[in-house]
């Protein structure tokens, strides 16, 4: 089964930010997002424990690596991957559930960062959960890989179909 999954970088994506964010109620493809909440922002600040986490060339590159790396050691067909400077988008084919995957990759993810060093081992990387949808149709699979590879701006750090 293919999957769209993506997840966000530690206190990148508040909700009730005016950019946007997404929570358990407004998850649905073409469903409108939170609505914009100074008082939301304000209180989702004061919880955090680290400040956001955002990721520079080597970083995207290093977690970029760690996912096809991953990928293949479990199996699983990346068909794209966008590494931004806040979030990751991935289409991925796999025979478990898109919740595994996304654990299994943000937890690989870290250890391959933790070993090179770049931040302290404890420092929070990655918002609690992320998106998973099932890729049920040919046309959607298609769809999503485009959305990844051409609908993210400039690519950061990126793969299609096993492109390098």
């Amino acid at each position: 089964m293919t999957h769209l999954i993506t997840f966000t970088c530690y206190g990148c994506h508040l909700h009730g930010d005016p950019e946007g964010s997404v929570d358990r109620k407004h998850n649905l493809p073409g469903s409108p997002l939170v609505e914009p909440s100074p008082q939301r922002v304000s209180a989702e600040r004061r919880l955090m424990q680290h400040p956001p986490y955002r990721m520079d060339a080597p970083r995207r590159h290093a977690v970029l690596a760690a996912i096809v790396d991953r990928c293949s050691q479990q199996n699983w067909n990346l068909l794209a991957a966008q590494v931004r400077t806040n979030h990751i988008h991935l289409v991925v084919e796999g025979a478990v559930r898109p919740e595994r995957i996304l654990s299994n990759l943000k937890s690989y993810a870290s250890l391959c960062l933790n070993q090179i060093e770049l931040d302290k081992p404890d420092r929070k990387r990655w918002a609690r959960h992320g998106s998973t949808r099932w890729l049920w149709e040919p046309e959607k699979v298609s769809a999503a890989i485009r959305y990844v590879v051409d609908e993210q701006g400039e690519r950061l750090a990126g793969l299609e179909a096993g492109l390098s």
